[in-house]
């Protein structure tokens, strides 16, 4: 089993060449976000992806926009160049094929949080349910996101969205490559995404888990495994995995980034000093 396709939409950069090149520049992509300031957030600093609307008006038609949200659209324009990136095209619309042999796992921690604070509150406690359109349920549904990539790449196997927090987007790539394992799927489409909103970070900022010392130095926020660590920075993109049998990408002429060996998934049950937040010593070894 091997990665033949690699899309991404990151807050330093959209697609592989500007994502490498900011990394290798190491130019952040976290930022001083003004909304939080204004909302009284204590972490006023986050990671979201730059003009992001004008990205999206070059992959979807005005149809298709309208039941787009930015999670759902970080996660499409994501697999799209994933797709193209292993060699596929896009296919037409009015196409009635069906890639029977590729589907897709893409899942994300909370999902259409923008839509629903945004939209679904008001337009419900208003008494304006009929004006919310009929587009609504697939932006707030954690499924929206792929059955959105399934759609737009005619993909007829198996098409789900998980949801196991900031584990979500590996878990649905061990579940992807044993789908490819065990024979039932040739290729999948795999990883996760999550849209940018103060609705979804705010229980963090509660918690006081997210970063707060650090918003006049946005670039500084980051600081995993270092002994000034002061919490994590949220964030939003989406980044997606073509994973392919060995043979099919071969026969093809595809071109090879990695094999994939394994993965594992538990949990630790809570239990022996491991919570909700933190992971269980023994699980990990497990």
């Amino acid at each position: 089993m091997v990665i033949t396709g690699m899309g991404v939409v990151a807050p330093n950069g959209h697609g592989l060449d500007e994502l490498e090149k900011a990394l290798r520049e190491g130019r952040s992509g976290i930022r001083h976000v003004a909304e939080l300031t204004e909302l009284n957030f204590a972490c006023q600093v986050g990671g979201i992806p730059q003009g992001f609307d004008a990205v999206r008006q070059r992959y979807f038609d005005h149809e298709k926009l309208l039941s787009i949200n930015d999670n759902i659209g970080y996660a499409s324009v994501a697999a799209v160049d994933a797709w193209r990136d292993a060699g596929f095209s896009v296919p037409e619309a009015e196409d009635d094929r069906v890639d029977w042999d590729t589907g897709v796992i893409a899942g994300c921690g909370i999902g259409g949080m923008d839509t629903i604070a945004r939209t679904v509150v008001p337009q419900v406690n208003a008494g304006n349910v009929r004006r919310m359109g009929s587009r609504i349920v697939e932006q707030v549904m954690n499924s929206g996101t792929s059955a959105r990539i399934a759609g737009l790449l005619a993909l007829g196997n198996q098409a789900t969205s998980n949801s196991s927090a900031c584990s979500t987007g590996n878990e649905a790539v061990i579940e992807a490559a044993e789908r490819i394992r065990r024979g039932l799927a040739v290729r999948m489409l795999a990883g996760g995404s999550e849209g940018a909103s103060p609705y979804i970070w705010a229980g963090f900022d509660a918690m006081r888990v997210i970063c707060r010392k650090f918003n006049d130095r946005p670039e500084e926020a980051s600081r995993p495994m270092s002994e000034t660590a002061a919490g994590f920075v949220p964030g939003a993109g989406g980044a997606l995995l073509l994973l392919e049998e060995l043979g099919a990408a071969r026969e093809r002429g595809a071109k090879i980034y990695a094999e994939f060996l394994g993965g594992m998934v538990n949990c630790g049950g809570h239990r022996m000093g491991g919570s909700i937040t933190a992971p269980n010593p023994e699980g990990v070894k497990r």
